[in-house]
């Protein structure tokens, strides 16, 4: 068994990095890892133009070093009333790599997204004709579905549709986190794929209430019963080009997440790479963690591998209980736990 992993430097397909003081002290950890990252687009105001999204490509650029590498992919917040062209445009020039759908109020600051897909039917039909992919938060936000089934609820209702309506449009279903996710991912073509968080391949819904409630290990979509997570787990470390690393590491100031009523989400990118490589070695998987970690998310989105690699090693690291940055507190997610695997 292998205490050295070197593999291609890998890219992280799904990434919160906000935006002011929490923007500067959380990007550095997403560019430490990663060559690149997708950047989702839920701030306030959210990103639904290409002038707004180059302006927060140009702030999170200022908020890593002069010399770092590192490079943000930008995403487009689908609206009800998205302008076409701009979007269109953006892509044609660089500035989105894709479009992200949440449907209106079902996770942080998605209250301005899309209230029925049918509204965007214009829009996804430019987009894949164009092959702009499009970012699924997939659940649906009917209070009358239980929380734990909105999911799978999702995909009878709105994803198995929509993907009969645009055969062709690439589809990245994000943050899976069912076995119903697994399976549909699995059966569709080559157009749809998923990404994987650590989260959700370490934690069932039990850990929410372990002792009491457990704020920093609430997100949306919400963990599931074990079954789900090791079909997600086993998804991630199966060597299947569909599933790819996408942290979705939300940061939130400990105090919006320990209150009355706490902010979803998980703050994973300082250890990410270290608690992906954990998960691969339990399930002596090691072999498939360069694929996942490096290859099959720019395969699908038809961008280059990267060039240069990274070292894992074996050793002890521990998690710290509180990462405090500058005027607030940042609970990392496996916070006093240690794991097998540290970055070089």
């Amino acid at each position: 068994m292998s205490d050295i992993l070197t593999i291609r430097r890998p890219d992280d397909w799904h990434v919160h990095l906000r935006d002011g003081p929490m923007l500067d002290a959380v990007a550095v950890y997403t560019a430490r890892q990663f060559a690149r990252a997708i950047i989702m687009p839920n701030l306030i105001p959210p990103v639904t133009t290409s002038a707004a999204a180059s302006a927060y490509r140009d702030r999170i650029m200022a908020a890593l070093p002069e010399d770092s590498d590192f490079t943000p992919l930008m995403t487009a917040y689908l609206t009800d009333t998205i302008d076409a062209d701009d979007l269109a445009s953006g892509h044609d020039e660089g500035i989105f790599t894709a479009a992200k759908l949440y449907p209106a109020g079902a996770t942080t600051n998605s209250d301005s997204g899309v209230t029925d897909v049918a509204n965007i039917h214009g829009v996804l039909a430019r987009m894949e004709a164009i092959g702009m992919p499009l970012l699924i938060h997939g659940e649906v936000t009917d209070n009358e579905v239980d929380i734990f089934d909105r999911e799978a609820v999702f995909i009878e209702q709105i994803l198995e549709p929509l993907t009969r309506d645009f055969p062709a449009l690439k589809i990245v279903f994000e943050h899976i986190t069912t076995a119903d996710a697994v399976e549909f991912v699995k059966a569709a073509g080559a157009n749809i794929a998923a990404t994987i968080t650590p989260h959700h391949c370490v934690i069932n819904r039990n850990a929410i209430f372990e002792g009491g409630v457990r704020p920093h290990a609430y997100c949306l979509p919400v963990a599931k019963r074990e079954q789900h997570r090791l079909a997600v787990r086993a998804a991630a470390v199966s060597g299947s080009p569909k599933f790819f690393l996408g942290t979705d590491t939300a940061p939130h100031a400990r105090g919006d997440k320990e209150s009355s009523c706490g902010c979803a989400g998980i703050f994973n990118a300082p250890y990410a790479l270290e608690s992906y490589a954990a998960i691969f070695d339990a399930e002596g998987a090691l072999d498939n963690f360069e694929g996942f970690a490096s290859e099959h998310g720019p395969r699908f989105y038809g961008l280059p591998l990267n060039e240069g690699s990274i070292t894992l090693r074996r050793a002890a690291l521990e998690i710290p209980d509180i990462m405090p940055i500058e005027g607030t507190e940042l609970v990392p997610f496996q916070a006093g736990e240690t794991l097998g695997w540290t970055l070089d």
